[in-house]
């Protein structure tokens, strides 16, 4: 075993990772008889009688109200696809790292060894009292649709598949932003949306909640509309909300005169069809680790540039929602996460970065840690007032 695992050695993320990257700390030390007696039996006892007598008491004398659950079947992790649970795992840690290091949330990594969509939301809702939040993760499409609506449905905690609503909740505040420092609104702009996966529905959805001007989304037969065949119940959806002038073709042929491209589904984008977009236009090409579309190539002829690289200007990255979305969910005793919770956060992202506004500068770093507390203050509010709140 031991000649089997130096040929990491010289590779710094194995070091991070040997043992795993996380761990659980009691709040209280143990340390006489009378503390072994109030932490375990028979003092729990009666904490626990009182919650059996009334469950509401869990919220205050369990840790599960802020805790959540990362779940993921590892069928689509980002860059890697189905690597299944056990690889899936890694990655699972490191989210729940991200929980607790920008949103002062702790979080459990769950791996489920079950792609059926039936196991995978009853696994979850048995698991539930233990959490306070789920966060869905790298769970691929079209199943992330089925499994993320019916345990919205089923539990009275926030639930939220990130792939889907991270993504757009952060697209959404830098496509504010990249709007405003070209001279324009979101209601001016045509928008191409190219991938009809996880990420791209739900970019697509909270645009059009953000009140887009047009936008089109693309799959890899090319453009939905009206009159294409054997379509899937979300990608119908899609035709019957875009595309309102019709267009057909391929995606290429639908940035001719397009404000913005939204890159969401890896591949490559010819360097002719980015030229033919509109003048000072927006070209979000986010597969990683390989663009859709080259950043210097785009440079050429886009006004801003955004991808999802960490070495690049604008990284459209998750972390600047997730963890303030979840703690301001949690914070206001929110049931669920709302259109106008996530609508908010985006708003409380784009706000962040202020006069700091520039092409190169149209989301806020990462690191940047006033973003989780304001996005945490718009989320609480907005949960509040839209009275999804507990009583």
């Amino acid at each position: 075993m031991t000649g089997s695992t130096d040929r990491f050695a010289d590779d710094p993320a194995f070091a991070v990772h040997e043992g795993g990257k996380l761990s659980v700390q009691t709040k209280g030390a143990i340390t006489s008889i009378a503390d072994l007696a109030l932490t375990y039996t028979p003092g729990v006892a009666r904490v626990s009688s009182a919650i059996a007598a009334e469950p509401e008491l869990a919220r205050r004398y369990t840790w599960a109200p802020r805790v959540v659950a990362v779940v993921s079947d590892g069928t689509a992790v980002l860059g890697l696809g189905d690597i299944g649970p056990a690889a899936a795992l890694p990655v699972m840690e490191g989210k729940a790292c991200l929980f607790r290091e920008f949103g002062g949330l702790d979080s459990v990594p769950v791996v489920l060894s079950t792609t059926d969509p039936d196991e995978v939301v009853a696994a979850v809702r048995a698991i539930a009292p233990s959490f306070g939040g789920i966060n869905l993760e790298d769970i691929s499409a079209p199943r992330c649709f089925e499994i993320e609506a019916r345990l919205k449905e089923a539990l009275q905690i926030p639930v939220m598949h990130d792939d889907q609503h991270g993504t757009a909740i952060v697209v959404l505040a830098a496509l504010r932003n990249a709007a405003t420092v070209t001279g324009r609104t979101l209601g001016d702009l045509r928008v191409v949306v190219s991938g009809a996966g996880a990420a791209g529905v739900a970019c697509t959805k909270i645009l059009l909640e953000a009140g887009i001007g047009e936008i089109a989304v693309a799959d890899s037969q090319g453009l939905l509309h009206a009159g294409r065949e054997g379509l899937t119940g979300t990608k119908q959806w899609l035709v019957e909300h875009t595309n309102p002038t019709g267009r057909t073709g391929s995606m290429a042929d639908a940035l001719s005169g397009a404000d913005v491209y939204l890159g969401l589904s890896g591949g490559s984008v010819p360097e002719e069809a980015i030229a033919a977009m509109a003048p000072g236009c927006i070209v979000f090409s986010l597969a990683n680790p390989t663009p859709e579309v080259d950043p210097q190539m785009a440079a050429k002829y886009a006004a801003v540039v955004a991808t999802g690289r960490s070495d690049l200007p604008n990284q459209i990255n998750n972390v600047l929602a997730f963890p303030g979305v979840f703690r301001g969910a949690i914070d206001a005793g929110a049931t669920a996460i709302t259109e106008g919770m996530k609508l908010a956060a985006a708003t409380a992202i784009a706000g962040v970065v202020g006069e700091d506004l520039t092409p190169e500068c149209i989301v806020p770093s990462p690191l940047d840690r006033r973003v989780a507390e304001a996005v945490a203050a718009a989320v609480a509010d907005a949960a509040r007032a839209e009275g999804v709140v507990r009583g």
